[in-house]
């Protein structure tokens, strides 16, 4: 008789039937925090390069659209890389030996941009921060989306299994908020400094705008330092302990730990190995995935992420220059603003206050309702259903966006229904495909590949964002050409139809355990079948 299995799925019956326990809460903190900051890391650019645009190039206000562009893809283009290698290296090394470090090289690569000196050309100071911000993305993201998610989901009982992962991925939800507050609280608290620099023409005031970027940028490091203790601390995830490390005795003592001091089943006879679960090696996983089901689950998994973040990114990195655009957060004085090119006018101060403001209003009208609400229902209604909404509400959306950007001005025609448009795009992304690309890869593989085939995921979703930021460059070049034209916006609704199809190839992950979702019931049938009988 197999004795590794028999002690295995008893002790995973465990976790998976745990109700929920002080040591979840633990992990959703652990990881949501970590996952927070990396996301502010990313979010608080936008505004921070409408900052460095009034420093670094007074006469036109704002940085020029390839510098914006370099600023802003920078991360992502080393995410690329990092999330696959880093996946890999979680499955290889174990998740533990990768979450603390990461996390020191994010601290370390996010403040050090904020001590680069004023250097007097925009193109080297852009280029300077696109080293420091493609680290941070390359280490960050690269570990905390696999990571964060995939130790998450490993830990989770099933049945609260989409909510803690939707909790943890609901912390970028609170880092859109604070990298739309951070930079709104400085902006009110140099107002007085600001206006009076203006007032007395010393040109103090690009002094201060300078500080205000800096510390946008610099308060992501304090919830990262948070973060650090309990990432070096926390626990080997059980699944990878006994599927990898192949200790099985180990990840049963872990089990009894975590669980409040519960066990496993009285009377276990335990051993140290594991002959039911495959070894990983490169022909073991081109034999995964090359099984339809596998790769089906793969490709639509990859592919949907690809699709949604070119609109997640449209949306969110340029929310401050799209925002102003449309005029959405303006006071009543705005259309006097609108004639305000002059550094020397007060105009400085309230284009930067209505950014912030409109930016904080989106984040706390629509962008963390809708983490809410996938968090709320995704262990009810289900992960695929709540994909293929969202995909089918986006993909009308952006049509009418699309049509709406005909508009000459948007600022005078059609503001206030593209406004309204744009705050249902934001939240029905998260209460939507945001949420559930990042919930379903952290589910469906075998844990000896599960992070790996997740940073493969993840990194279509960056190529995605890859392609937003491009795309939507040309749009600011279009409208600099007073060349009005809606195919940008109307080509996101193509790749939001896409993601219909590609919700298609996925299975419903809702109740189901890991074991369950990765084909181990198939696995362990042909395990029974090449089982000598004398064995039996």
């Amino acid at each position: 008789m197999d004795y590794s299995h028999a002690n295995r799925r008893p002790a995973l019956a465990e976790v998976d039937n745990s109700r929920f326990l002080r040591f979840h809460a633990k992990v959703c903190m652990v990881a949501g925090i970590g996952f927070f900051a990396s996301a502010y890391n990313i979010l608080a650019i936008g505004i921070a390069s409408t900052m460095l645009g009034y420093v670094y190039d007074p006469t036109i206000r704002s940085l020029k659209t390839t510098q914006d562009l370099a600023l802003k893809v920078a991360a992502p283009i080393g995410t690329v890389i990092g999330q696959i290698l880093f996946g890999w290296l979680a499955d290889v090394l174990g998740r533990k030996r990768m979450y603390g470090i990461e996390m020191i090289i994010i601290i370390v690569a996010t403040f050090a941009q904020t001590l680069v000196p004023r250097i007097a050309t925009a193109s080297t100071m852009v280029a300077v921060l696109g080293v420091f911000r493609f680290i941070a993305g390359w280490i960050g993201d690269r570990g905390d989306y696999p990571l964060s998610a995939v130790i998450t989901s490993e830990f989770a009982p099933t049945r609260f299994r989409g909510r803690m992962v939707a909790v943890v991925f609901g912390c970028q939800g609170l880092a859109s908020l604070m990298a739309s507050l951070a930079p709104f609280v400085l902006i009110a608290a140099y107002k007085t400094s600001i206006l009076k620099s203006i007032g007395a023409q010393d040109g103090k005031e690009l002094a201060y705008i300078d500080a205000m970027w800096r510390i946008v940028i610099e308060l992501g490091v304090i919830p990262s330092c948070i973060a650090l203790y309990s990432r070096l601390t926390i626990p080997e995830t059980y699944r990878f302990t006994m599927d990898v490390q192949r200790n099985i005795a180990e990840a049963i003592k872990d089990i009894g730990t975590s669980l409040d001091g519960t066990s496993c089943g009285p009377g276990m006879t335990v051993i140290s190995h594991n002959d039911t679960v495959p070894v990983a090696s490169w022909e073991d996983l081109r034999l995964y995935f090359s099984q339809f089901q596998h790769f089906k689950a793969l490709f639509g998994t990859a592919y949907s992420w690809f699709a949604l973040d070119v609109a997640f990114y449209t949306l969110n990195l340029n929310s401050p220059i799209i925002l102003e655009n449309i005029a959405f957060g303006k006071g009543t004085d705005y259309q006097d603003q609108l004639s305000s090119c002059d550094m020397t006018d007060p105009g400085i101060f309230h284009v930067l206050i209505t950014s912030s403001r409109g930016s904080l209003i989106l984040a706390a009208a629509a962008s963390l309702p809708g983490y809410l609400f996938s968090i709320g229902l995704i262990d009810f209604w289900g992960r695929k259903p709540i994909q293929h909404m969202g995909f089918i509400v986006l993909t009308i959306l952006f049509m009418i966006m699309g049509m709406l950007f005909c508009v000459h001005d948007l600022r005078l025609n059609g503001m206030t229904w593209f406004a309204i448009l744009y705050s249902l795009a934001t939240f029905f992304q998260n209460f939507g495909p945001n949420t559930t690309t990042f919930v379903v890869p952290a589910e469906l593989f075998p844990t000896r590949y599960r992070a790996t085939a997740y940073g493969i995921c993840a990194a279509c979703g960056k190529l995605g964002a890859i392609v937003a930021q491009i795309g939507f460059s040309s749009i600011q070049v279009n409208n600099n050409d007073n060349n009005k034209d809606n195919t940008d916006l109307q080509l996101i609704a193509f790749f939001m139809l896409s993601g219909v199809f590609s919700t298609f190839l996925l299975p419903e992950t809702k109740g189901k355990s890991l074991e369950d979702l990765a084909g181990e019931k198939e696995l362990e049938e042909s395990h029974e079948e090449h089982i000598p009988l004398i064995q039996r």
